[in-house]
């Protein structure tokens, strides 16, 4: 196992608290960014009841968007939808069937939108 090396600066008076791994103040940091997912291009929109006890579920999966902007076109969404949901592993859950309402919404982005499932 290698052990990390730590001489960077940690903190400073003039910027406060730095960041060990890319050196640049906190509120700065980009390393903990996590850049939008390299997919195929099409938006896919599917449901799912697994694990949910039966209630069932509409997933959002391939959007390029990541972080902060998937988290805002998430709430979009949502209130488009009138539910309630979340983001996951750079998928979007909201509650409910609302393929035939994300759909529409999806390609007025100009994204390619697939259904999936039935």
């Amino acid at each position: 196992m290698k052990k990390r090396e730590s001489g960077g600066l940690v903190y400073s008076t003039e910027q406060g608290r730095m960041c060990p791994d890319c050196r640049n103040p906190a509120e700065a940091c980009t390393c903990r960014e996590q850049p939008a997912p390299a997919g195929d291009g099409v938006v896919r929109v599917s449901r799912e009841t697994k694990g949910r006890k039966g209630k069932g579920v509409t997933i959002v999966t391939g959007i390029p968007l990541a972080g902060a902007e998937l988290k805002a076109y998430a709430k979009k969404l949502k209130a488009r939808c009138g539910t309630g949901g979340t983001v996951k592993d750079n998928a979007i859950e909201i509650q409910g069937d609302q393929r035939d309402i994300l759909v529409p919404i999806l390609q007025e982005q100009g994204w390619t939108v697939k259904r999936v499932g039935g």
